[in-house]
C-alpha cells in the first residue's frame, strides 16, 4: 500500500471517471482529498465513501468562470495550509465542433473547451507554482490524452485534443522551468478511459465493439490504473520522472 499521509491534494472533476477514481485510491492511501466538483456533489460524495471525513473536503466551482477557479484555490488552501499535489483533471468534450457546422456553433466550442480545459486549469496551475515557491515545493500531475500527441479519431472533437495539448505543453514548460526549485510535474496520456466521456465518444463512432477493434487489448482502459499511477506519483519516490508524459493506453498508441 503506498502511504500518503499528510500529503493534501486537490484533485478537479473528482465526481465520476478518472478523477473520482484518483480521488478514492489516494483517499484510500491516507491523502487528505480536496475533491473538487462541477454539479455532481452525490458523485464526489460516494468516490469518498470510505474516506473519514476528517481527510475529505468537497468544494465546488464551475470552471467556465476564472473567479470560480481562484476561489477554488483559496478555499483548498485554506483547509490545511498547503496544498502538495495538484492533479489537474478535470475537463469537457463537445461533439459538435466539426468543420461543416456554421460560425457561430465552431467559435463557442472552442472558447468553451479552452476555458474549461485550458484557462481555468492555466490559473490553478498558476497558483499553484506561486504556492510551491512559497513552501519550497510541490507536485503538479496534469492528465492529458493520447489525442494531444495523435490527434483525436472524430474531428468534430479537435477542439478538446488541441486543449489537451495545450495543457501538456504548459505543464511541461512548468517542469523545465521549476525543476530546481523542487517543483515535480508529471504528465499522464490516458488512451480510451472506461469513462462516461468515453461511452459517448463511442457512441459517435459506431459503438463499443468497433471501438475496442482497434485497442490492443480490446479493452476500456480501466480508470484505477490512472489513480494508482497517480498515487504512485504522489508519493514523490520517482522525482527524476518530472517533466515525463506516461501513456497509458494498453499498448495501443506506442511512441
Amino acid at each position: 500500500m503506498l502511504d500518503l499521509n499528510g500529503k493534501t491534494i486537490l484533485i478537479t472533476g473528482s465526481s465520476k471517471g478518472i478523477g473520482a477514481a484518483i480521488a478514492r485510491i489516494v483517499g484510500e492511501a491516507g491523502a487528505q482529498v480536496v475533491a473538487h466538483y462541477g454539479s455532481d456533489r452525490a458523485g464526489a460524495e460516494a468516490a469518498l465513501a470510505g474516506v473519514p471525513a476528517d481527510r475529505k473536503l468537497f468544494l465546488q466551482a464551475d470552471l467556465h468562470d476564472l473567479a470560480a477557479a481562484e476561489r477554488l484555490w483559496d478555499e483548498a488552501q485554506q483547509w490545511r495550509g498547503r496544498i502538495d499535489v495538484f492533479v489537474n483533471n478535470a475537463a469537457i468534450m463537445r461533439w459538435n465542433g466539426g468543420i461543416e457546422e456554421d460560425d457561430e456553433t465552431w467559435d463557442a466550442v472552442w472558447a468553451e473547451t479552452l476555458q474549461v480545459n485550458v484557462l481555468a486549469p492555466a490559473r490553478l496551475v498558476r497558483r499553484a507554482i506561486k504556492h510551491y515557491l512559497a513552501v519550497g515545493g510541490g507536485m503538479l500531475i496534469t492528465i492529458s490524452s493520447w489525442g494531444a500527441q495523435r490527434g483525436v479519431t472524430n474531428p468534430a472533437t479537435m477542439a478538446y485534443a488541441a486543449s489537451k495539448a495545450a495543457v501538456k505543453a504548459m505543464a511541461q514548460t512548468v517542469a523545465r522551468a521549476h525543476a530546481r526549485d523542487n517543483i515535480l510535474t508529471y504528465i499522464i496520456a490516458p488512451g480510451v478511459v472506461a469513462t462516461q466521456m468515453s461511452e459517448a465518444f463511442a457512441a459517435t463512432q459506431g459503438g463499443t465493439d468497433k471501438i475496442f477493434a482497434g485497442l490492443a487489448m480490446g479493452e476500456w482502459v480501466p480508470p484505477d490504473d490512472i489513480g494508482h499511477l497517480v498515487a504512485f506519483l504522489a508519493t514523490g519516490k520517482s522525482r527524476h520522472l518530472s517533466g515525463a508524459t506516461l501513456d497509458v493506453n494498453g499498448a495501443t498508441y506506442i511512441r
